[in-house]
């Protein structure tokens, strides 16, 4: 018989490289997984499977549907436990998706979410008048921030009947979610019972990453890395303007690093000559980037909020610097780490320690490995006969 530990897991689809990240720690674990994605676009994360849609239109949905499919009947099938990224993991339409879905899940023993992505429930969350988040990507004090008027139409597709649909059908066959952020671990409890919902965490290679204990900087390298098509969303394009009237008042003491759409492996070279970060606006917590950032002894501007810091429990390692969520607070924000270097080195012996601590990939694939169990024991309990 089997034991636990060496469960056969398959990781379907990612973003800045979680799941890849998270396998290393569930194979440090003693578990055999593979990770199926494509590669996250231009971020190229690693993959065991390469799941990359080649061509356009129609005709190249059909050829990326029989390839995703020929690759279930052979590599995708008789795992243990299927984790998806989120039910939109596939660049196809939503029916095309559900039905590959429902492939997958039949081919395999159980399935669920590594919620580290946006889905219906979650935006749908960030709406409600009793939403847990006071501002978000989309929302500000309950009102629609510039995100939400400007980008109508990419929140509207979101609530399409088609993506309404895969959403529901998703959802029914998963057993449970475990969460990558505090945003989405509210989401989660929203949507399940709380005995099928579990944090998780955002893994993080620190190993891989080297570490160097930035001390009062005569110049400040101030680093930003974005997707250029989600500026709005992430509020990367005010951490733009924020920096640049920053560095025009202050040459001497300041510079701007910036690059968009880059590899992994680009922007990781990049950030390492740097000792500011601007991550994103308005989120609660720390995304991969912030997180890497601090792994290297980077300053990090991101999300910061006592929410966060109580929620996982820690009361002393606090190294983030919280992003305000208005242009002229965090203008100041800017200014303030720039004009006091002799800040940087607690910080960036604070962060290593920050993300040693709590995301390294075998403590983060403990927690999702502890939760799986759980579920696992939950099942065969249901099945043994009452004496």
């Amino acid at each position: 018989m089997k034991t636990p530990e060496k469960k056969r897991i398959l990781l379907m689809a990612d973003y800045s490289n979680f799941h890849a990240t998270l396998a290393l720690g569930l194979r440090k674990l003693g578990c055999e997984v593979t990770v199926a994605s494509d590669g996250g676009s231009f971020m190229k994360c690693n993959r065991d499977v390469d799941l990359s849609r080649r061509f356009s239109g129609k005709l190249g949905g059909l050829l990326y549907a029989v390839d995703v499919y020929r690759n279930t009947l052979t590599k995708l099938k008789g795992f243990d436990i299927v984790s998806f990224r989120d039910p939109a993991f596939l660049d196809l339409k939503p029916n095309n998706i559900a039905w590959l879905f429902n492939v997958i899940a039949s081919k395999n023993t159980r399935c669920y979410l590594s919620y580290l992505s946006t889905d219906i429930p979650f935006l749908d969350m960030l709406e409600a008048p009793d939403s847990p988040l006071r501002y978000n990507e989309w929302f500000i004090s309950g009102e629609p921030n510039r995100n939400r008027i400007q980008n109508s139409a990419l929140w509207d597709s979101w609530h399409s009947p088609q993506m309404a649909a895969l959403n529901r059908a998703f959802y029914a066959r998963i057993d449970g979610a475990v969460t990558a952020l505090y945003e989405y671990h509210q989401s989660a409890l929203r949507i399940f019972p709380k005995e099928r919902v579990a944090y998780g965490g955002l893994p993080v290679d620190v190993d891989s990453i080297d570490h160097k204990v930035i001390s009062n900087p005569q110049k400040v390298r101030i680093f930003l890395a974005r997707d250029y098509r989600r500026k709005l969303e992430k509020g990367s394009d005010l951490l733009e303007v924020a920096a640049r009237n920053v560095v025009s008042r202050h040459p001497h003491k300041a510079e701007l690093v910036m690059v968009e759409n880059v590899s992994r492996s680009e922007y990781l070279k990049l950030m390492q000559s740097c000792h500011l970060m601007l991550d994103q606006m308005y989120s609660y917590t720390p995304a991969t980037m912030a997180l890497e950032g601090m792994a290297s002894g980077l300053s990090v501007i991101s999300g910061g909020e006592e929410d966060f810091y109580n929620f996982i429990g820690e009361n002393e390692l606090r190294p983030i610097i919280n992003s305000p969520v208005d242009l002229e607070t965090l203008e100041r924000t800017v200014e303030e780490a720039v004009l006091n270097p002799a800040l940087f080195e607690g910080r960036s012996r604070m962060g290593r320690a920050f993300v040693e601590k709590h995301h390294r990939p075998e403590v983060v694939a403990a927690r999702f490995l502890d939760f799986w169990n759980r579920r696992e024991e939950f099942h065969r309990q249901k099945k043994t006969p009452e004496a």
